[in-house]
């Protein structure tokens, strides 16, 4: 080892090196490296004029070893632990390549100027993967993005390139790709204060300086590292003329400066001297025994700024606020006039309206008295005695609210849903006793559907339940969707389920349920499913879709208003609906027109039910308002009230004639002519 070489190797390292050797085969290297040191002097100056001086080793990074496999360019990863600087370093483009400014000579810089916008030292310790550089402009990733193609460039390649150089897709950035910025955050690079620019003559390339730094450190670290560097650049504080000098010889170069200024320089002291003049001016500086004082008034005089800083805002707010409301009155003063304007053709127009309500109403009075001739001679049969609706019993036995209600007819059985969790059946024929409780689910039972001997339990815990209806025992459960099942229909073999913006189509073979297809393009709560002839309607946020059972396509869509959709019923001749804002809506059902809107509830409609005889149709509602309703189709009116339960009444069925609510008092009521 030369002298030279053995000199700078025991300034930066502290002990002899294994120097890299090929093996025999020629394919592994491997290098160790011993701790690197680096040497501070400490000048401690102490009261009887006498100088102590002591040296120091600081430690950057313990040792490691670097093992280096050749393989292909695309292949060759970065270097995992890299703590010191390989002799044959190389050099790349900087990743602040944007600007053509030269770059500043490395001891011309001062300490408190910011480095101008241009190329930035860049040199790795190893040769980066080819994998980690834009295939655009060929350098390491800066600030990488993956694009729509699926390949990633840097974002500035990528916004300044229309098509991608692989497959010639369009460019559009979509994320920015964090795995590969990590990536090339962990490779090691040279310290700035290392490098120099290379003799090429290119601009941009760089290559390691040995006067400079001789540390490596991780990409991501750089700033932190480089901004306590010891060889950045730095200014004598004292004086900008003095040479330019690295920030290790900073303090050493204080302690001999000759343009040590007085601290009361400013006041109009002309001292300048050495750190030895210095302590001795300022023994008999005269400003030396004011210096309390004059600390004091600049700190007064600075409190005086800030307070005229202050109070020159608040002057300049105080006028922009004045400004601000003359302009307001001025609007004012234009809309009271427009106002006294309008007010006055307005007046005219409320005298002509008054007129015309009055003659309204005299019609409408008119109309009253008609209709009630109408009724008092039995032409509407809306108050026939055989017509009229009462309660004849109710069934007790539930823990808790009963949400959906279903009537298997073959036995005169009633099934009740409850947030108890549990199904109970009642018999509507001959005892009018609970037979059975049915108990499987983990939840609110919210929905219940008959298809053949088979009924069919949607409940709160995602989960469709098959019981087999002769033994009124569990056959089968059904994981059915990732939201509460809302509601049940069967139809053409086939089993219906809402849920959350989804309605999934069952196949029904024997016990079993096979998802057939989901239906999708809804736009909230699936709350409603009625099957009528060869369609499906489903109601959810103000639409009612129609669907062709045979090949399960949308069909028809129909517009409402009144919020979500809670019930649906079918008759010969319309499409009824009952939404959340108490509402009733009424359209043909062959022409889907919307002919009339029901209005009387006062609480969500929670349910619908429908009797039809040759002579008339007949819709019943269920309400949050605690009331039913009996609405005559033919003429759309309501015939009759019922009100006989103490909470809000959310399911209906009817059987042979019957009416079955269920309501949030836990009850089942019996009602019938």
């Amino acid at each position: 080892m030369s002298s030279a070489k053995s000199a700078r190797y025991n300034r930066f390292s502290g002990g002899p090196a294994n120097l890299p050797s090929p093996d025999s085969s020629g394919i592994r290297m491997e290098t160790t490296f011993g701790p690197t040191f680096s040497t501070v002097t400490t000048i401690t100056k102490a009261a009887d004029g006498t100088s102590t001086y002591k040296q120091h080793r600081r430690t950057p990074s313990s040792s490691s070893t670097l093992a280096y496999s050749p393989r292909d360019e695309e292949d060759s990863m970065p270097p995992i632990n890299t703590p010191r600087r390989s002799d044959s370093a190389i050099s790349v483009r900087s990743l602040h390549s944007e600007s053509s400014m030269s770059l500043r000579s490395t001891f011309s810089l001062p300490e408190e100027e910011e480095e101008p916008v241009g190329v930035e030292p860049l040199v790795f310790a190893e040769q980066p993967s080819v994998k980690l550089c834009c295939q655009l402009c060929c350098n390491v990733f800066k600030d990488p993005v993956i694009t729509t193609c699926g390949h990633t460039f840097c974002r500035r390649c990528a916004l300044k390139s229309e098509k991608c150089p692989v497959d010639n897709a369009k460019l559009t950035v979509v994320v920015n790709n964090i795995a590969v910025a990590e990536q090339i955050g962990e490779l090691f690079i040279h310290c700035r204060h290392g490098c120099h620019a290379a003799g090429t003559g290119k601009p941009g390339v760089f290559e390691v300086d040995p006067r400079g730094c001789p540390f490596t450190i991780k990409l991501s670290a750089r700033k932190d590292h480089e901004s306590s560097c010891d060889y950045r650049p730095v200014r004598c504080p004292n004086n900008p003329s003095c040479p330019p000098l690295l920030k290790m010889n900073l303090e050493a170069h204080l302690k001999e400066c000759e343009h040590i200024k007085c601290p009361h320089s400013k006041y109009g002291c002309t001292f300048i001297g050495n750190q030895d003049t210095y302590e001795t001016h300022l023994e008999t500086c005269r400003f030396e025994g004011l210096k309390e004082f004059l600390q004091q008034t600049d700190d007064r005089f600075h409190e005086m700024h800030v307070a005229l800083a202050q109070k020159d805002q608040e002057i300049a707010f105080l006028r922009s606020m004045l400004g601000k409301l003359s302009e307001k009155i001025d609007q004012l003063e234009k809309s009271l006039e427009l106002k006294f304007d309008v007010l006055d053709e307005n007046q005219s127009k409320l005298s002509e309206d008054l007129m015309e309500f009055r003659r309204d109403a005299s019609m409408l009075n008119d109309e009253l008295s008609h209709i009630n001739a109408r009724l008092n001679m039995g032409i509407l049969g809306s108050y026939d005695p055989q017509q009229i609706f009462k309660c004849k019993g109710t069934f007790v036995g539930h823990q808790g609210p009963v949400w959906c209600l279903c009537v298997y007819s073959m036995g005169d059985l009633l099934f009740s849903g409850s947030s108890d969790k549990t199904i109970k059946v009642w018999d509507t024929c001959t005892t009018y006793k609970c037979q059975k409780t049915l108990e499987g689910h983990d939840g609110i039972v919210l929905a219940l559907c008959i298809q053949g001997c088979k009924l069919y339990s949607g409940s709160a815990d995602c989960t469709i339940i098959v019981w087999d209806i002769q033994n009124l025992q569990k056959v089968n459960t059904i994981r059915a969707h990732d939201n509460p099942v809302c509601t049940l229909v069967s139809s053409h073999n086939m089993l219906f389920s809402g849920s959350l913006k989804a309605i999934k189509v069952w196949d029904i073979v024997g016990t079993e349920l096979k998802l057939k297809k989901e239906l999708t393009g809804l736009n909230h709560w699936v709350r409603a499913l009625v099957a009528a002839q060869s369609y499906l309607y489903s109601g959810s946020y103000q639409t009612i879709k129609i669907w062709d059972i045979r090949t399960l396509d949308c069909i028809h869509v129909l517009q409402t208003s009144g919020g979500s959709v809670y019930s649906i019923a079918v008759t010969n001749h319309h499409i009824v609906c009952g939404t959340y804002e108490n509402l009733i809506h009424v359209w043909d059902i062959e022409s889907k027109e919307q002919v009339r809107t029901l209005t009387g509830h006062v609480g969500t409609v929670y349910a619908l039910a429908v009797i039809s005889t040759p002579d008339q149709t007949k819709v019943f509602s269920a309400s949050y308002d605690r009331s039913l309703r009996v609405w005559s189709m033919d003429n759309m009116i309501c015939t009759q009230t019922l009100l006989r339960h103490q909470g809000s009444v959310t399911a209906l069925a009817v059987s042979r004639g019957r009416l079955f609510s269920g309501a949030v008092d836990s009850t089942v009521k019996v009602w019938t002519c």
